[in-house]
């Protein structure tokens, strides 16, 4: 009786946020991460030297702001070796257009020249993935960190939360969002930058968020406050939200020296 209740809270909960209408109040923002998967210093050269000097500025063109750039701590000794990139976008045909008014950008063409011409035999990367997000109600929009110590030793913490089904991936979101773990992050200090659902990517069904930190002494403390607080604990306990996440993957990045969060 139970796992038939949950059934149709969930199956209630999935036709809900499908209705028209539905979080309309907020407009919510969608998001896009590439990651570039690079197996040479000459590589991830090219691609920060096309990041920096073409795509960011371009990007700004098209009143897109707070692009961030990341790389994983520890990116050197990696065999395949990332930089990842967040774009946030005002609305899912704003990202669609995008590489057809860069196509027209001649600025940005000329300053990504040698990126844009790569030859068959020296690529600028080994394979380039996208993955996109639509933000979550109970934060509609990306926010800039509110750290103040330098960039080169910030923490930011890029996490996956798979499910094993597309219902239940509904109910995880659901604890998010009306379950309040979003505000408890918030209450917490997380410095949260975006929580989304991923609508296209490798690992679905699953959700992305991104929380930053001073270090990593403070990342540690602050998930320490966050799984003894009396909400989490209340929420995690609650049988409606029993056995949501199949994997958790985390990654931890540092921003590059012309990330724009």
């Amino acid at each position: 009786m139970k796992t038939n209740i949950r059934f149709f809270l969930l199956l209630f909960l999935v036709v809900s946020v499908s209705q028209p209408g539905y979080s309309q109040s907020k407009k919510r923002s969608f998001y896009e991460i590439k990651v570039y998967h690079i197996k040479s210093k000459d590589q991830e050269k090219e691609v920060d030297d096309f990041l920096k000097g073409a795509y960011l500025p371009a990007l700004k063109r098209e009143g897109i702001q707070n692009t961030g750039v990341f790389k994983p701590i520890g990116n050197d000794t990696l065999a395949d070796k990332r930089i990842y990139v967040f774009i946030p976008f005002k609305s899912a045909e704003q990202f669609a257009g995008l590489a057809d008014r860069l196509a027209k950008d001649s600025q940005f063409i000329q300053n990504g020249k040698v990126y844009l011409e790569a030859k068959q035999d020296n690529p600028p990367y080994q394979r380039m993935e996208s993955i996109f997000l639509k933000a979550f109600s109970a934060m509609p929009k990306m926010e800039v960190p509110a750290l103040k110590n330098e960039p080169g030793k910030r923490v930011y913490e890029l996490r996956s939360y798979q499910s094993p089904t597309e219902l239940i991936f509904q109910n995880k979101v659901h604890m998010f969002n009306e379950g309040g773990e979003v505000d408890l992050f918030r209450r917490l200090g997380f410095n949260a930058v975006f929580y989304g659902s991923v609508l296209s990517g490798s690992q679905m069904p699953n959700l992305m968020y991104m929380t930053t930190f001073e270090d990593m002494k403070s990342r540690d403390e602050h998930w320490k406050a966050f799984g003894n607080d009396p909400h989490w604990k209340k929420i995690s306990a609650m049988p409606f939200y029993k056995d949501n996440v199949s994997k958790i993957d985390v990654l931890f990045l540092q921003p590059t020296d012309y990330s724009g969060i």
